[in-house]
Order: C-alpha cells, then structure tokens, then sequence
C-alpha cells in the first residue's frame, strides 16, 4: 500500500502527474487544482490511495489527509468509482461538499461532471447514513455525559471520522463548534457547525 509520494514533478498531464523517486516515477490521477499548481523539476507531496484490483494498479493523490479521507469513503458508495470520487473531491473544498450532504443540497454533487440526480441521491442518503451511524454508535458506547446529550463531543468526532477525518481533526473541529454561543442541538446540527468552522480555516492546533 502507498499512502504517500514526495518527489519531484517529472511530467504532467492532462489527468495526471509524474513524481520521480529514487529513479522511479509514479504515475498518480489527481484534481485539476493539484495539476494546475505542478510544476516540472519542483518537490511535491502527495496523499495517496492506491487502487488495487485484478486487471489495474492506479494511484490517486490528494493535497491533504481529509480529501483522501473522503475520496476513500466515497468510493463505498454504490455506483461510484475512482474517477467521480476524485472529480468531486475537486470541484470544491471538502467541508463544503460534506456541509451539502448533510444539508441535502445534491445540485451540489449535480453540478461534477459524471453525477446525476439518481447517483447524487444514492450519495447523499448512504453517506448520511454513515455519519448518523457513527454518532449513534459513538453515543451507545461513550461518555454518559454524550449519552444524556449534556456533551455529545464523542457523537460529533465519530461523525466527523465517518466523513473521513483524522481523529485530532475531528477532535479539534468539534471541540471549536460546541463552544461555540448555542451550540447543542440534534447529532446532524452539531455536525453541521464543525465543518462550518473547517471552512472558515484551520482549526486552532494548540487546543486540546
């Protein structure tokens, strides 16, 4: 499994790049806002998911942890392959694209080149139900305080993780929503604001 590659640019393409490394160049399919920022003979580092199948090997790289993260969880979506998964982890920031989700915005999704309303709706209800998962399981096994709905941070780091966050992200991102002024609400509420503030900048590291 190669979960990253750092080297230097050797081509790029119309959908992809080359990174050489130690006189080996990997092929690896990436965004458009990926390919549009390399440049030849400069380093680069990028995430990567490797696709392994009978009859392809394909890497696929992200700019950070959280776009692989989701590209991963999309790609369990009934109907969605490699290729839309990354034109959707494209086409806008990944906080944006989950907060359209959980709103059910699927002009959002509509709006990637190879997603319909048919596949727009599959992605939206399976992914919901994944995160609704999470925070149930999360509120089952954890704190009595998240069970009684007095703190309920667990609920909304186990959303989070399902959206494909680190667990420090997802702690970091839900800790900065619930102290937010009126923060509480349903599971889908409070998920909602942590990824509001992942989309107005990195969350504050030296919390914790």
């Amino acid at each position: 499994m190669i979960a990253s590659v750092d080297g230097l640019v050797g081509a790029v393409a119309a959908d992809s790049l080359v990174l050489e490394v130690g006189g080996i160049g990997y092929r690896i399919f990436a965004a458009p806002a990926v390919l549009s920022g390399a440049r030849p003979g400069e380093r680069l580092r990028l995430h990567t998911h490797h696709l392994v199948r009978e009859d392809l090997q394909a890497l696929y790289g992200f700019r950070s942890p959280e776009e692989l993260g989701f590209f991963t969880l999309l790609l369990t979506v009934t109907g969605v392959g490699p290729k839309v998964a990354l034109a959707i982890v494209g086409s806008r920031p990944v906080a944006d694209l989950q907060l359209a989700i959980l709103q059910e915005d699927q002009a959002v999704l509509v709006a990637t080149p190879g997603v319909g309303k048919r596949l727009a709706a599959r992605i939206v209800l399976e992914l919901k139900e994944k995160v609704a998962a999470a925070g149930l399981a999360a509120a089952t096994a954890g704190s009595a305080a998240a069970a009684a709905g007095t703190g309920g941070e667990g609920e909304v780091v186990a959303a989070l993780q399902a959206l494909g966050y680190s667990l420090a992200e997802a702690r970091q991102a839900a800790r900065a929503a619930l102290a937010e002024p009126g923060a509480g609400g349903s599971l889908e509420e409070r998920v909602k604001s942590a990824l509001r503030t992942l989309l107005r900048g990195p969350v504050d590291r030296r919390a914790t």
